[in-house]
C-alpha cells in the first residue's frame, strides 16, 4: 500500500509538473518578448532551456517520493551528465553553436539565410537544431553547427537591397533615349528608393548590341515582386517606344 500511493503520487507529480512547467515556460516566453531588446529567437531559446530545467527538478521530486536523497540524485545526474557529454560530443557541439548563434544573433526567427549547403526562413533555433522552412515550402533541420561554422547569408537583415537589370539593344538604336525612357519608367515606380538614385549606364558591346544596365534600391520585402513587375514594364514600355531588344 506504502509503495503504490508513492507511485500514484510519483505519476500525479510527474503529469502535473509536465503541464505545469510547458505553462510556466511559456509564460515566461511571453513576458521575455515585451522586452524592447529580446527578440522572437531568445525568447524561444529561454523558453526551452526553461522548460526543461523545470522537467529536471521535476524528476527530481519524483524520485523524492520513493525516498532517494536529492543529493544522490545530483551526484548521479551530473556523473551521468559527464558519461553522456563525452559520448555525445557532436551533440555538445550542437548546443554550443546554438548559443553562439543566440548571442551574435546571425539569424533571426522569419530571416531568409542562406549557407553553402542550406537555405530557407528561419522557424526556430533549438538546443541543438535549427528548424527552417525553404522557399518552396518544405521542412528542413539544419544541426547548429552546420549554421554556425559556414558564412551566412542573410537575405532580410538588411532593409533596403540593390537590384541590377540588364537591357540588350542594337547598335543602331539611340542608346541615350532608351537610357532616358528606362529611367522614366523605373522613376515612376514607387517602390523604388529615391536615394541612393537608380542609374543605367552601358554596361557591355558586341558587334551587333549595347547591353545597358539598370541598377535601384528596394525595400528587402518589396525586392522581388518590384523587380518582377519592372522587367514586365520595361518589356512593354520599350516595345511601345519601338526599341527592339536584342
Amino acid at each position: 500500500m506504502q509503495y503504490g500511493f508513492s507511485i500514484i503520487g510519483a505519476i500525479l507529480l510527474l503529469v502535473g509538473g509536465w503541464m505545469l512547467s510547458g505553462m510556466i515556460s511559456r509564460w515566461t516566453c511571453q513576458g521575455i518578448s515585451r522586452i524592447n531588446r529580446i527578440d522572437e529567437t531568445q525568447a524561444r531559446f529561454f523558453e526551452n532551456v526553461l522548460h526543461y530545467g523545470l522537467l529536471v527538478l521535476v524528476f527530481v521530486t519524483v524520485l523524492g517520493q520513493f525516498g532517494v536523497q536529492a543529493a544522490s540524485i545530483i551526484a548521479a545526474l551530473g556523473a551521468a551528465g559527464l558519461a553522456v557529454g563525452l559520448a555525445l560530443q557532436g551533440t555538445v557541439q550542437n548546443i554550443a553553436a546554438g548559443i553562439m548563434l543566440l548571442v551574435l544573433r546571425p539569424l533571426r526567427v522569419g530571416e531568409y539565410i542562406e549557407t553553402g549547403s542550406v537555405k530557407g526562413f528561419i522557424v526556430e533555433i533549438g538546443l541543438f537544431a535549427t528548424e527552417m522552412k525553404t522557399a518552396d515550402g518544405l521542412y528542413l533541420m539544419a544541426p547548429n553547427p552546420t549554421l554556425w561554422n559556414t558564412p551566412i547569408t542573410n537575405h532580410s537583415r538588411e532593409p533596403g537591397r540593390r537590384q541590377e537589370l540588364s537591357v540588350a539593344i542594337g547598335n543602331d538604336t539611340d542608346a541615350d533615349a532608351v537610357k532616358r525612357e528606362i529611367m522614366s519608367i523605373v522613376s515612376a515606380d514607387d517602390r523604388v528608393q529615391k536615394q541612393p538614385q537608380p542609374r543605367v549606364f552601358s554596361n557591355g558591346l558586341t558587334a551587333d548590341r549595347t547591353v545597358l544596365t539598370l541598377q535601384y534600391w528596394a525595400k528587402t520585402t518589396q525586392w522581388s515582386e518590384t523587380c518582377y513587375d519592372l522587367i514586365d514594364r520595361l518589356k512593354d514600355g520599350l516595345a511601345a517606344n519601338g526599341v527592339a531588344l536584342k
